[in-house]
């Protein structure tokens, strides 16, 4: 690992609409050459309640402001982000080392997302209850909760930024949002288009740090409301700890361990192009991507031939050449994890197909496409999230066998069928016990839908209607009007 201190950025906090220096520091590194690219602040505890208690006082103006005033900051802010498209494309795969062309449609997909959370502006709503008493009225408000935690994870680390401020803000909520250690720069960039605004103060808090001290921190605060994670099982355990200490409320977007069914039926050259893309967009770091696949064993050999070869056609290399289809991991660390979950599948009797070792290059987290087949199911690489570029496979004889299997696993997020008969998709779509399912088609949620896990995969959720609704709780009054009856 080496340091270029000429190109070396340094960034600091926003707490209250200013930008805040701090005493110690974290080091970044681009995982495509192992250099360290900037020093972002090591918060301390007193710096989360300063942020914390900025939001506080910003939330009762903000909230008593028309939502759709509320929605006009939004939209000036993505704004800002499609002024900005090609410098925070840039700064996501140099900290992230996702290939330039998806780090453009994360900033594109970030700034549509901030246009379409505007919009429920005029349309989230309450209800009138129907009374068992004359003369009275039961209202339901849907109220802004207060302070909202935004804890993110490093895959998609500006998206996640506005995924969770979005839906908090038109809500009149405000926030105080934590980014990954691995890859907080495009955090401070946004940070900074959020300063350029005219957000007032205090509404958008950003600090940075370890998970265990800044996320302890703010999920154990008691004034935040409500802590939004997106990361690990072992780290929305650590929030569910720590917000336990004030009740406060959790929503939780998870693991993944999504399997894709291959019917007898299935169009095997779509099959092969979805679940191909699935094990390297983002070199597989997605939650929601296929993670296994389970294939009729009337089409095994023909799915696993052009699977392998699609594999081994995969053009790795740095991030930002055009014709790169798959970076680094995001760390050493993701690499010596991703390396030992092949390596283990092959000493339980898995057998290699491609792959299986770190990708040949001078530096950087590379990791070669790998596919393993012959995998049992009590596996661990058929049960724990792999997060890389690597598919294990195994067959089934029926439909009744594959959606055991698949549902056999202590995640449920996504899952995935391919088939030509509209009675397999159907009863896929009843007896598979996940939080989404895909037919005939890629793992990739639309920003209307519901993304959310059942089991482990989490708690909550996000997108849409329903994740708008995350971030309101009730007040139920009893309006008696009828002062004169007797």
């Amino acid at each position: 690992m080496s340091t270029t201190q000429a190109n070396l950025k340094r960034y600091e906090m926003l707490i209250d609409g200013e930008f805040v220096a701090s005493t110690k520091m974290l080091q970044v590194v681009n995982p495509a050459t192992e250099e360290v690219i900037s020093e972002v602040p090591n918060c301390t505890v007193e710096d989360v309640n300063s942020a914390v208690l900025a939001a506080e006082k910003a939330q009762k103006t903000w909230a008593a402001l028309p939502a759709i005033r509320r929605a006009g900051y939004l939209r000036e802010i993505a704004t800002l982000i499609r002024g900005n498209r090609e410098s925070l494309a840039h700064v996501i795969t140099e900290e992230q080392g996702k290939i330039l062309s998806l780090a453009q449609v994360e900033v594109d997909f970030s700034a549509d997302y901030l246009d379409y959370m505007a919009e429920f502006a005029r349309r989230y709503e309450g209800e009138i209850i129907q009374s068992d008493r004359p003369g009275e009225n039961i209202l339901l408000f849907r109220m802004p909760i207060g302070v909202i935690a935004g804890i993110l994870p490093w895959n998609f680390p500006f998206f996640l930024i506005v995924r969770k401020m979005a839906p908090a803000l038109v809500t009149g909520n405000t926030i105080v949002v934590k980014p990954s250690s691995e890859t907080p720069n495009n955090a401070f960039e946004f940070a900074k288009l959020v300063a350029q605004s005219s957000l007032p103060k205090g509404v958008f808090n950003l600090v940075s740090g370890s998970g265990s001290v800044i996320g302890k921190a703010l999920a154990s605060h008691p004034k935040v409301g409500m802590v939004s994670l997106t990361g690990s099982v072992g780290g929305g355990i650590a929030v569910m700890h720590a917000a336990s200490e004030n009740v406060t409320k959790v929503s939780l977007e998870l693991g993944g361990k999504a399997p894709a069914i291959v019917m007898g039926d299935a169009d095997i050259d779509l099959s092969v192009r979805a679940i191909r893309a699935s094990r390297i967009i983002n070199t597989g770091q997605v939650c929601n991507c296929a993670e296994r696949a389970y294939v009729h064993e009337s089409v095994a050999d023909e799915f696993i031939e052009k699977i392998t070869a699609a594999m081994q056609q995969t053009v790795v290399g740095d991030p930002f050449a055009p014709a790169t289809e798959m970076g680094p991991l995001v760390s050493k660390k993701q690499l010596e994890l991703v390396d030992a979950a092949v390596q283990r599948a092959v000493q339980e009797g898995a057998e290699l197909k491609c792959g299986g070792k770190k990708h040949e290059s001078k530096a950087g987290y590379y990791y070669q496409p790998t596919v393993l087949t012959n995998c049992k199911q009590d596996s661990n690489i058929m049960q724990e999230e792999i997060f890389g570029p690597a598919l294990p496979i195994t067959t089934f004889k029926d439909l009744d066998e594959a959606i055991e299997y698949a549902n056999d696993c202590e995640y449920g997020l996504t899952s995935s069928i391919y088939t030509r008969s509209l009675d397999t998709a159907m009863r896929a779509s009843n007896e598979l016990k996940f939080g989404e399912t895909y037919v005939n088609r890629e793992n990739f949620e639309a920003m209307q839908g519901f993304h959310a896990g059942w089991r482990k995969s989490g708690i909550g959720g996000a997108d849409g209607k329903h994740g708008l609704e995350e971030y309101l709780q009730t007040h139920v009054v009893y309006m008696n009007y009828d002062l004169n009856k007797k």
